[in-house]
Order: C-alpha cells, then structure tokens, then sequence
C-alpha cells in the first residue's frame, strides 16, 4: 500500500496543532524540550545543550565557521484558552497565546530543509525556554549556549501583519522593560475617623497619576516612553483604612538616557507623594530585557536576502519586550517581525493565528541562514 505524501503546508500544520495542544509555562517545558529534542536527533542534529539548562535544547549541524544562530522561544502563557479550536489546549491554565508554537514549528521546519543541505559552516539551533518570565535568555547565555555565534537571527510572528510579511528594522524594534512594585506604608483606622491614621490609599491613587508626568512633562516628546500600571490592591473592607496599599506595573523604553530617567523621575514622585500624604514607600524595581536592538550591518543582509523572497516591510517598533535582547546587545542579531494574520494580539486568550504563515517563516530562517554562512564566511 503506498504512503500518502502530504505537502509541507500540511506537515508544518501538524506540528504546530501538536505544539499548540501540549503547552507548558516558562522553565517547565520538560515534553517540550524533549519532543524538540527527538526531532533535532532523527534530523541528524548534534545537540549540545549545556548542562546548566534544565529545559530548551541547543543542536548544530554543519562543521566550522561562521556560526549562526537560529532562535526561537517555546514557552506559553498562564492563560485559559478561549478558541473553541479542535486543538485547544489541553493543559488546563496554559495557552501559546503569544505563538511561540508558530516560532517552534518554523524553527524545526527550518532545520529540516537545512539538514538536507551541504553547509559551509555551521547552524545552531537554539530553542529556548522562559522568554514570557524574561529569564531564558540570560539563562541560555550564562550557559554558554550562545559561546561562539558570529551571528543570531530570530522573529516574533505579528498577528496585524498578513500571513508571510516580513517586518525588518535596523536599530531598535522591542523596547527595554523595567517592573516595578510600590507599597505604601500607613496607619489604619476607622474610616470615619481617618485623623487618626495615616492613608496609605490615598497616596496609592495620588501616585497612580502622578507617576505619568514622567511621559507628559520628562521626557522627550519625540521618545516613545510607556508607564503603565496594571495592579491595585489595598484593604480588606469598606469601612477601614488600611495600613498598607501597594500597586505594580512596568516602564517601556527604547533609550538608555530616556529608561535611566524614567527610573530616577519614578522614584522621586513616589517618595514625594508618600512624604506629602504622611506614608512611607517601599520600592521594587526590577531591571528586565534591554531593547532588542538590529545590528546595522545584519540588518541590511537580511532585509536583502528577504525582498529576494517576501514583501518586506519597515515595522512600527513595538513597546512589547523581547528577551532576545539579552543576545542581541552581545553578538550581532536580527530580529523580525513575520506576519500571522491573527484575529486579536499576543497574550489574549481567544488568539487564533493563521497557519498560512508557516512556510513563509521556514523559508525566511532558511534563506537567511544560507546568506549569513556566506556573507560572514
């Protein structure tokens, strides 16, 4: 009996319907990393991942130099999915809502077609985990799992571009992000008498707008600066002041001197408003993924390579975060935009993407890798 053939757009589909049902949040992606794992190795793919990480895996082929990365991230997101999709999650909590499932299957797609090719050089692979907590990364490099690269591409797919356009940009095209938490620090009372305690609640609220003349009176107009808070809490009940109220959020940036003032500003009007209102101020601020940041050079080759193939297109830099930073400020990068065509954004738990995309996403990691080897050769 003869073995039914299906086309690549069929196989890719099945892979990324598999990868789509089986998700696992970041540093956890055990069945992950070892279905990614069994496919590198019946490729033929030496896999070389260092022990220092407990998921991803890491796999070449090829023999000397350059070195190019090929990278994509493989964790998902602590949402319940929302699609009615036949291929729905099946873990329960847990939804590659942001397509890290599209970026995987291109990647394994890419690795098969260059399996089959003759390289003047070598190609490493890099599947890497927790790129949603913004740690993998810096996980990966601590790990020595980027020593040698002379080059590192990787996309993120774009659910408002068409399926297969490709968004090149040279300089900066995801911004730096910075966390923050604040907890203010009070007297309760009763909230009939509130002489007699300190509120830290009123100086929660006074802060939360304050906090946004950072962008409107601080900053350069011209720089796109992004404060956000997202999450309030304070008190337990209606009729008490409470002693504490505390709220997080994040800063966006594309520029060093725009992120160190929007950190030096943040930390000022906080404890300005806790002295204004009688409270103390509790600050956490955690320092995130620098701006992914498109070497010049890199870029130009790429985008070249790419209109030979694809409608190429100059993106709208994004104030979402990428720790693909955390390579791309240490070996020269390119970092795309590829179109998914999807019905809502990243990180939104009905996020259908279009497996159209796929092949046009091998095929951008596979063209580019073949220029790279030649063009650093």
């Amino acid at each position: 009996m003869a073995t039914e053939t299906i086309t690549e757009q069929e196989h890719l589909t099945q892979i990324r319907h598999y990868l789509h049902q089986h998700p696992e949040l970041s540093d956890q992606e055990f069945a992950t990393t070892k279905y990614l794992t069994e496919k590198l190795r019946e490729l033929g793919y030496r896999i070389i991942t260092p022990a220092g990480l407990k998921t991803g895996v890491i796999a070449e082929i090829g023999t000397g130099k350059p070195v190019i990365g090929l990278r994509s991230d493989i964790d998902a997101l602590p949402i319940q999915e929302a699609t009615g999709l036949d291929y729905a999650s099946a873990n329960t909590g847990v939804m590659h809502a942001c397509g890290h499932d599209f970026h995987m299957t291109a990647l394994l797609g890419a690795a098969e077609k260059l399996a089959a090719e003759q390289l003047t050089g070598t190609v490493r692979v890099v599947f890497q985990p927790a790129e949603e907590t913004h740690v993998g990364a810096q996980e990966v490099t601590d790990a020595g799992g980027v020593d040698g690269l002379d080059a590192i591409i990787g996309f993120h797919n774009k659910p408002d571009l068409p399926a297969g356009t490709i968004g090149l940009l040279a300089g900066g095209l995801m911004a730096a992000v910075d966390q923050f938490t604040v907890t203010f620090h009070g007297v309760g009372t009763h909230a009939a008498m509130p002489q007699l305690g300190a509120d830290p609640v009123v100086a929660l609220a006074a802060t939360v707008g304050a906090v946004q003349s950072i962008v409107s009176r601080n900053q350069d107009p011209q720089q796109a600066v992004v404060v956000s808070v997202t999450h309030i809490e304070g008190g337990s009940t209606w009729n008490v002041l409470p002693e504490t109220a505390w709220f997080e959020g994040t800063v966006r940036t594309f520029d060093q001197k725009a992120r160190a003032l929007a950190q030096k500003r943040f930390i000022e009007i906080v404890n300005g408003q806790a002295a204004a209102y009688g409270v103390e101020a509790e600050i956490n601020w955690q320092t995130g993924p620098d701006v992914v940041d498109n070497d010049p050079r890199l870029t130009k080759i790429v985008a070249a390579e790419s209109r030979q193939h694809f409608n190429v297109v100059a993106p709208t830099p994004s104030s979402a975060g990428e720790d693909f930073a955390y390579f791309s400020q240490r070996i020269p990068s390119v970092f795309a935009f590829i179109g998914s065509h999807g019905n809502s954004d990243w990180h939104h738990a009905d996020l259908i993407i279009d497996d159209a995309g796929l092949v046009p996403a091998v095929q951008w990691y596979y063209f580019n890798a073949k220029r790279l080897l030649s063009e650093l050769a």
